[in-house]
């Protein structure tokens, strides 16, 4: 009996020992933009990392094989502007109330493993958001810390300048440096530069890039002030490709792209998406595409009034773009590792050797297809990707069609 119980255990050794890794994934094309990786090459995971990265890797060596044939493997997508501190507090907007949403509902079927709340809390409240959403979602959030005390609550609460303190945000983002990766200005309808010049002022203290929402001042702000004088390089003019009043549209009445734009954007300034329930028209993104104004960064803004509008999610923004003329391959980096760069998380947006495994598995389809803007608007395309898979850390958390688990029977 002795000598059967020490073979079994013996046994046992030797199998663990001959499955090196947790999981790979076999025959997909691997899209990595920071190493420069557009081929056929397998991925192992071991403990929650990238443990080898090869043309090929037996399916003997793991405890489980997920077959990609057919299928793009990406890194998790970074969805680098959201709404995710949701809660029920009557008319606070998108600070711990109706209008944000929880974020693995809507993460990981799209094959974003990590979110980027977009100025939802300031300092008063941020303690509330991480306790509540952060520290429980399987998703990896983080954040821009608004520079209103109170955060993103709407009308009169976001336009009060006594509530812009750069050295209390400045203090709050410092302490939670984890999860805090820039400063948020929104909404602000004055007509002069303080809150802006508050918000810059806080990010110098921290060491981190503002984003900006521009737009609804009376009168106008000039854009091109903004752009080439406010900014910092690294700093981040969100939706892009809106046409909303208060703010200049980036192309004019006769189609064309104000010659500053590119100009800002070979300063370093970050043109991000920022889709949305109204900030993303074809008027403004055909043209822009065509001059070859293209964006920095792919984002949803993600909240109740986009999420079952012409947004959808990050996956059918990608596809939309992709249908106006961007690569795949671009489409990939804005998405993952240009992203990670932005918000100083480099540790993100790829799949090196040793990395977070973060990725998504991808289909292509191919069909008729369309693709509405926010005004009503839709254009024909005929692809469109659908994620397959996602892989958080190495673990499972989104598999559309099994791929990952053994047939019944079989």
């Amino acid at each position: 009996m002795k000598v059967l119980c020490t073979f079994a255990v013996v046994a046992t050794c030797h199998t663990i020992g001959a499955q090196e890794y947790d999981l790979v994934i076999k025959n997909g094309h691997l899209i990595d933009p920071k190493n420069k990786l557009d081929q056929a090459m397998d991925v192992a995971v071991l403990d929650g990392k990238v443990a080898e990265v090869s043309a090929h890797i037996p399916g003997e060596k793991a405890k489980k094989v997920i077959d990609a044939t057919g299928l793009y493997l990406v890194p998790g997508l970074i969805d680098m502007h959201a709404h995710v501190f949701w809660g029920t507090r009557p008319d606070e907007y998108i600070s711990n109330s109706y209008t944000s949403l929880p974020p693995d509902g809507f993460t990981f079927r799209s094959g974003v493993t990590t979110i980027v709340d977009a100025g939802s809390a300031g300092w008063k409240n941020f303690k509330t958001f991480r306790e509540q959403t952060i520290d429980h979602s399987d998703t990896r959030v983080l954040a821009f810390l608004n520079i209103v005390g109170h955060g993103m609550k709407g009308g009169a609460i976001e336009q009060n300048l006594g509530d812009m303190d750069p050295k209390l945000t400045a203090i709050v983002a410092r302490q939670n440096a984890d999860v805090i990766v820039g400063i948020k200005l929104a909404h602000y309808s004055g007509p002069e530069w303080d809150p802006l010049d508050r918000t810059v002022e806080a990010g110098e203290q921290v060491n981190m890039p503002v984003m900006i929402d521009f737009g609804g001042n009376i009168p106008e702000l000039s854009l091109e002030t903004l752009l080439l004088e406010k900014l910092r390089p690294g700093d981040i003019f969100t939706h892009c490709y809106a046409h909303v009043r208060g703010r200049i549209p980036i192309v004019d009445e006769n189609g064309i792209v104000k010659p500053y734009l590119m100009e800002a954007q070979a300063r370093g300034i970050i043109f991000d998406l920022g889709h949305g329930g109204g900030s993303f028209v074809f008027e403004q993104a055909l043209p822009a595409m065509e001059q070859g104004f293209m964006p920095n960064s792919i984002s949803s803004d993600l909240h109740t009034g986009s999420m079952n509008g012409g947004m959808k999610d990050m996956l059918n923004i990608m596809s939309k773009l992709m249908n106006m003329g961007m690569s795949l391959q671009e489409a990939v980096a804005s998405s993952t590792w240009k992203p990670a760069i932005y918000i100083q998380r480099e540790e993100l947006g790829h799949l090196s050797m040793g990395a977070v495994a973060d990725m998504a598995l991808l289909k292509m389809r191919e069909g008729d297809f369309g693709f509405a803007d926010t005004k009503g608007w839709k254009i024909l395309g005929d692809k469109k990707l659908e994620c397959e898979l996602t892989l958080r850390e190495g673990k499972v958390v989104w598999d559309l069609n099994g791929i990952s688990m053994p047939e019944w029977g079989k």
